[in-house]
């Protein structure tokens, strides 16, 4: 998974980056708001740990822009402790709030236990499961109230992709450039097609997911 730090805080920055990448993340960092909100659109991270004072823009005003974009989660980390700033901070979004100073290892924690609240049942063996649906990637298989759904692979990856991201926007060109490969020659169009047969196969109103288009921006599988 990757993590996006936007911190001014050089040491801090390297601090961060050194115990997440013990734990196997991947890890992008940005020193201002202005640079961390378009790292954001530009890496797709599955995580934001966010100072709230940041150069140019700070880190409310750059939660509130990511809001309004992605329901991805958000560790506001900042020397503030005063209750009136955690509860603006939660109240813009944010998943979790530390306080600086902190230790390495709270913060690794702090971050599995969002990641678990947010995240769909992920295995190693690529397997994403919600009620009524199991997506296989390891063996291309998408199952529905126990009964396989046929699905060409590229359905299935861009469903896999989706529904191990819940919640988070994706544009159609960054699902162009995961599913398909940066070299595709095709349009975004491409995208609309295969999430319309998707949906077709597998959506039906009683059950507590769906893909959701999001106007102006892409879609996004929502729980």
């Amino acid at each position: 998974m990757k993590i996006l730090v936007i911190d001014d805080d050089v040491k801090i920055c390297e601090v961060i980056k050194l115990y997440l990448e013990k734990e196997g993340f991947e890890v992008v960092i940005a020193h201002n708001g202005s640079d961390g909100i378009t790292m954001f659109k530009h890496e797709m991270p599955d995580l934001v740990i966010l100072d709230i004072m940041l150069p140019k823009k700070d880190g409310y005003e750059v939660c509130r822009e990511i809001r309004k974009i992605s329901n991805i989660p958000i560790i506001m980390l900042t020397a503030k402790g005063e209750t009136f700033d955690k509860v603006l901070g939660l109240e813009l979004g944010a998943d979790d709030y530390i306080v600086k100073p902190f230790d390495p290892k709270e913060l690794i924690a702090r971050i599995k236990a969002v990641l678990r609240r947010t995240q769909g049942e992920v295995n190693d063996e690529k397997v994403v499961v919600y009620p009524n649906l199991t997506i296989n990637l390891t063996t291309y298989e998408v199952k529905l109230e126990d009964k396989i759904i046929e699905m060409p692979p590229k359905e299935i990856e861009l469903l896999y992709f989706l529904a191990s991201h819940p919640n988070k926007v994706f544009t159609r060109e960054q699902l162009l450039d995961h599913i398909w490969g940066y070299n595709f020659m095709g349009d975004t169009r491409t995208v609309d097609v295969h999430i319309k047969r998707i949906r077709e196969k597998i959506e039906k109103d009683k059950y507590p997911w769906r893909i959701k288009t999001v106007w102006g921006v892409g879609y996004k599988f929502e729980i």
